[in-house]
């Protein structure tokens, strides 16, 4: 079972808010703070996301083909965490609205420091 996601940054101060913004909208604020990483979600609850300065003290760099998905209560929610994404500095990869023909919801974003998210929901069958 996931405990939670580690996205990398390289100013932990400049890009925690975005992760605040979005992590209140969900219901949840930081589980876990220290100098280099923050973790936002509920311990024991659903897998939660983190942001951490590399521990090798290299530059931190965006996986190509890396995403993590939030799952969430329904479409209203899915358009509330995209447009809270976006005016926190993130940027638009894929606007809120069906994807195929089962149920699946979603709209996809990048952090400001460049990390793809997206919030997803399941409306039917899934």
């Amino acid at each position: 079972m996931i405990g939670y996601v580690t996205l990398g940054t390289n100013d932990l101060a400049k890009h925690a808010p975005f992760y605040d913004a979005i992590a209140k909208a969900m219901g949840v604020g930081r589980m876990m703070e220290f100098d280099s990483f923050i973790a936002w979600g509920e311990m024991g609850g659903a897998p939660g996301v983190a942001l951490t300065k590399p521990f090798d003290g290299k530059e931190a760099t965006v996986g190509n083909g890396t995403m993590v998905a939030l799952q969430v209560a329904g479409p209203d929610k899915v358009k509330e965490i995209y447009d809270i994404a976006l005016s926190h500095g993130g940027s638009d990869e894929g606007e809120p609205g069906p994807r195929g023909d089962d149920g699946f919801y979603a709209a996809y974003f990048r952090d400001p420091q460049g990390n793809k998210l997206n919030a997803f929901c399941m409306t039917q069958g899934g």
